[in-house]
């Protein structure tokens, strides 16, 4: 298995790489033998904490900036992989929500995610045909939820947003299939990241019994009973986008302890 999740002299791109997933994912491909990481974030201190062994070109903005994909363009042609990642949390009944906060959400996790993809799409597509005169291809991985299978009350913004991108995912699958280029979506479900801490029961949560605590109550929802670290997701997201999983495309890979069960 460990040679064909080899990445050596292959290029990626990876969104929301400060922390948390991202960060795991650019970890990972490094450590793969990466030859050239495309790391964005809204801030270039958690790229910049890395310091990754292969050569670094940092994207900082939001991925909702149609403006900083359309420059970056050209840089990523003959693009290998991507992992569509940035992403922000989202939280309030639907009859509650403001229209703003709605926007905020789906801003990154939808706009945000459509921008990355359709400008990754392109580069990869940039690559040329090898010698034998197919499309040299490559595969994109986007960061979806379990809460985008499965309704969960209080998400109102979020939900909608990552069931959004996974049907992306699918439907660029078979658009770009011809081309030898995967698209598949993974679908966590809790995952131990600080994406949490943008919500205000999980803070009050936090101030009276503590983050582990917090995280262990929250995980007795799955029947594993725990949630994932950033690092097992990273795992899987490198298994689709790796020559280990050619033959899957178009595919919401549920990974969520048996949440959706």
């Amino acid at each position: 298995m460990d040679g064909i999740m080899d990445f050596s002299g292959r290029s990626a791109l990876v969104t929301g790489a400060g922390s948390g997933i991202g960060a795991a994912c650019a970890k990972a491909l490094a450590e793969r033998g990466c030859a050239k990481l495309f790391l964005n974030d809204i801030s270039a201190d958690g790229i910049e904490a890395l310091a990754l062994d292969c050569e670094v070109v940092p994207v900082i903005g939001s991925v909702a900036d149609e403006a900083m994909w359309n420059a970056l363009e050209p840089q990523l042609t003959g693009l290998d992989h991507a992992v569509v990642n940035a992403g922000v949390g989202g939280y309030g009944a639907v009859a509650n929500l403001s229209f703003a906060e709605w926007r905020r959400v789906m801003d990154v996790n939808l706009d945000g995610a459509f921008l990355t993809l359709r400008c990754a799409l392109r580069a990869i597509k940039a690559g040329g045909k090898d010698t034998g005169g197919k499309d040299t291809g490559g595969s994109v991985v986007i960061t979806a939820s379990s809460t985008g299978v499965k309704p969960v009350p209080m998400i109102g913004p979020y939900g909608p947003a990552k069931a959004a991108v996974a049907h992306m995912a699918r439907i660029a699958a078979m658009e770009n299939a011809p081309d030898n280029i995967r698209v598949n979506a993974i679908a966590p479900g809790g995952v131990d990241t600080a994406i949490w801490e943008t919500g205000d029961d999980f803070n009050r949560s936090v101030e009276a019994i503590g983050r582990d605590k917090t995280i262990a109550r929250m995980a007795k929802t799955t029947p594993l009973g725990r949630f994932a670290t950033a690092d097992e997701i990273a795992g899987t997201i490198l298994y689709l986008l790796s020559d280990a999983g050619s033959n899957i495309t178009g595919h919401v890979l549920v990974s969520d302890g048996g949440f959706t069960l």
